[in-house]
């Protein structure tokens, strides 16, 4: 086993060292003076990242959870909702649409497909409109980052709610909650927010409020008023994960000194390096091959290579790891992520990785090309 690791997924993420202090700092109570000035900063920052003006709750939970929540506030039994799903994720939202008794409307995509607004549109003019759409900005599974703007545009026009899983793209690509008029914002704080797993958050527009007050799905850990009530105390509902929310306000602080926009811009760069060098070795994108795809590269692996022995090899002899492919993608492809604490180094020693461990597992491999056009991309072709 190497002894240096690398972690190159797009969740968790590598966490930078402010942030390692910070959750090296002994424990404080969650509801003494030394815990309220740092949930009160993190939560005021978290707004920030978001670009709202609405409420932010910060939930002790996975990501989710916080789709979970989104579901348990917004719908009742019987509901008619409408669910964008290409991928993974976009079928976790059914999942959990379904389980709370939804009449779920099933707007699905090929794996690898990227959702339109049109194609919206004529679904919710063909059932005559519905209550909510739930969609998904970055789905991880593949790497396809979905026009929210224009699908929240068209949910709008429709008389209906919009609720987005941002959980792998607020803070990596352009996501404006009050601007675009999203009703119900999903993060987590384990990819482009440079933290460890543990923690959720949900922006509630006023509309969504409103709607939450005539849900009738049961919830209790997940019902918002709770989180509301609690926070406007500077007070947390149920006991808080302490020492992630003070290394989530370092980072937080980290990502707004650099600027959203430079962080936006970073990680297209980031993900240009990554396909151009991808594409150097002769190997195919499943991925988008455009700056949409600025979250996730992901990679077919060549058809004489086994898939998950690859990414053993890659984790065990050089100490990389990458994600995956899930569901019909297993061993099929593998995912190499660039959200949150990555530079173009990260994402040259994770080529030169590649295209060693490939080669030797007998691909026709071009060899000593991906780094180089990896650093002349990243150079000379700024956002």
């Amino acid at each position: 086993m190497a002894e240096k690791r690398y972690l190159m997924t797009p969740g968790p993420t590598p966490v930078p060292p402010e942030v390692l202090a910070a959750l090296a700092q002994p424990i404080v109570h969650h509801r003494g003076p030394d815990f309220r000035p740092i949930y009160r900063q993190c939560l005021d920052r978290l707004k920030e990242v978001y670009r709202t003006e609405n409420e932010v709750l910060l939930l002790t939970a996975s990501g989710t959870a916080g789709l979970e929540s989104g579901i348990a506030n917004l719908c009742s039994p019987g509901d008619r909702i409408v669910v964008v799903s290409a991928g993974y994720f976009g079928e976790r939202w059914a999942g959990i649409a379904t389980a709370y008794g939804c009449e779920v409307e099933h707007l699905r995509y090929e794996w690898g497909e990227t959702p339109t607004a049109d194609d919206l549109d004529e679904r919710l003019t063909a059932i005559g409109g519905a209550s909510a759409v739930f969609v998904t900005q970055s789905e991880t599974s593949t790497g396809v980052v979905a026009d929210v703007r224009a699908m929240a545009a068209t949910a709008k026009d429709a008389g209906a709610l919009v609720a987005v899983d941002a959980i792998s793209s607020l803070g990596a690509v352009p996501c404006e909650t009050d601007a675009w008029g999203l009703d119900v914002v999903v993060t987590g704080s384990q990819k482009a927010l440079m933290s460890p797993p543990g923690l959720a958050m949900v922006s509630v527009s006023d509309a969504a409020w409103e709607a939450r007050a005539q849900a009738r799905c049961p919830r209790f850990y997940f019902d918002w008023e709770r989180t509301r009530v609690a926070q406007a105390k500077l007070d947390a509902a149920f006991t808080p994960a302490v020492s992630i929310v003070v290394g989530l306000n370092v980072a937080l602080g980290l990502l707004l000194e650099k600027g959203l926009e430079a962080a936006f811009d970073e990680h297209v760069r980031l993900g240009r390096a990554c396909r151009e060098g991808v594409k150097a070795m002769g190997l195919e994108l499943f991925s988008p091959d455009d700056d949409s795809s600025a979250v996730v590269t992901t990679v077919r692996v060549p058809e004489q290579v086994d898939g998950e022995r690859l990414l053993l090899d890659l984790r065990d002899r050089f100490g990389i790891t990458f994600a995956p492919g899930q569901g019909p993608l297993k061993g099929k492809v593998f995912r190499i992520g660039h959200i949150g604490y990555f530079d173009v180094f990260d994402i040259t020693t994770a080529l030169a990785a590649v295209e060693l461990a490939l080669a030797e597992a007998g691909a026709d491999i071009e060899r000593g090309v991906a780094v180089t056009r990896a650093l002349e991309t990243y150079e000379h072709a700024p956002a």
